[in-house]
């Protein structure tokens, strides 16, 4: 642990790693709950033009990849509040057009090379610089405050907007600020997890925190600690392994997953067998109609005492 922790590139990886832990569930929560676990995946998928892009105008791919994102998570939300039933066909192509786009410009580019683009695919410690860190921070602050101080608001969009919006709450803009916030995070994951891995970790801790907690603050605080333990898990376990950080840290994720789905099932046995212990549950609050009809009722009273 010494050795590793001796080197720059090391340190950088771990501290990104803790970030991306940290803001992957924080989003996630949100769309497992809207039933859209698979956006993340879609948002890589359109990231890897904005990578390309960046390598064809030598600029930061990082930087590039958070504005074709967020370009793509406006136009899914807004075919999404549609209805439209062309939208999945409109979802479809924008995913595989943006991967399709950013292999090509990759490819085109001057600094396309053996292992340009797989590092942005799989991730890897190695291409975690000082200046991808300082982004992954700023990017990484912006979707915590967003996602922790609007908690009260994105959860009631994410449970009934209907309802959520007759409460006053502006649902489309949180909507389209819940998907702007998806796509911040897959380039915030992208030099740790990879595109193609990053909705796994936006999800798998989700998923396996439920296993245990029944309120949803508990479940977002288990699922972010969940987040930060396998990342840098997985961070660590690539090092020693010599294999790319995104396949470790999912793999290790589904594996605590599976723990807890076994544990799950005898902890809510156990549950069950306690509640019938304890026999049907009687209510011995006295109404306050009852109440008031046996004070004005005294030969009932007395007939009952008798």
């Amino acid at each position: 642990m010494t050795e590793m922790l001796s080197y720059d590139f090391m340190q950088r990886a771990l501290l990104a790693a803790v970030l991306v832990g940290i803001t992957a569930p924080a989003v996630g929560i949100y769309l497992v709950q809207r039933r859209q676990a698979l956006m993340g995946d879609g948002m890589g998928h359109v990231a890897m033009t904005g990578v390309g892009l960046g390598f064809i105008f030598q600029t930061s791919p990082v930087w590039m990849a958070v504005l074709v994102c967020v370009l793509g998570a406006v136009t899914m939300e807004l075919v999404r509040s549609r209805g439209n039933q062309r939208g999945d066909i409109a979802l479809a192509m924008l995913f595989y057009g943006g991967m399709a786009c950013g292999k090509l410009l990759v490819s085109m580019s001057a600094q396309a090379g053996a292992g340009s683009l797989e590092s942005y695919l799989w991730g890897s410690i190695l291409t975690v610089a000082p200046g991808d860190l300082v982004t992954i921070a700023i990017l990484g602050a912006v979707v915590i405050a967003v996602t922790v101080g609007l908690r009260r608001q994105l959860f009631a969009i994410c449970q009934d907007e209907d309802f959520a919006r007759v409460t006053g709450v502006p649902v489309r803009t949180l909507n389209l600020l819940l998907a702007v916030m998806a796509a911040v995070t897959v380039t915030v994951a992208m030099r740790v997890v990879g595109l193609l891995l990053v909705s796994a970790l936006m999800v798998v801790p989700v998923v396996a925190a439920q296993q245990l907690t029944r309120s949803f603050a508990a479940t977002q605080a288990a699922s972010i600690g969940l987040g930060v333990v396998v990342a840098l898990a997985g961070v660590t376990g690539s090092y020693h392994l010599n294999v790319p950080s995104g396949p470790a840290i999912v793999l290790l994720a589904i594996a605590v997953f599976a723990v807890f789905s076994a544990i799950a099932a005898p902890l809510a046995r156990r549950r069950h067998r306690a509640r019938a212990d304890q026999g049907p549950q009687v209510c011995d609050v006295e109404l306050p109609a009852q109440a008031s009809s046996e004070a004005t009722s005294p030969g009932r009273g007395a007939g009952l005492a008798q």
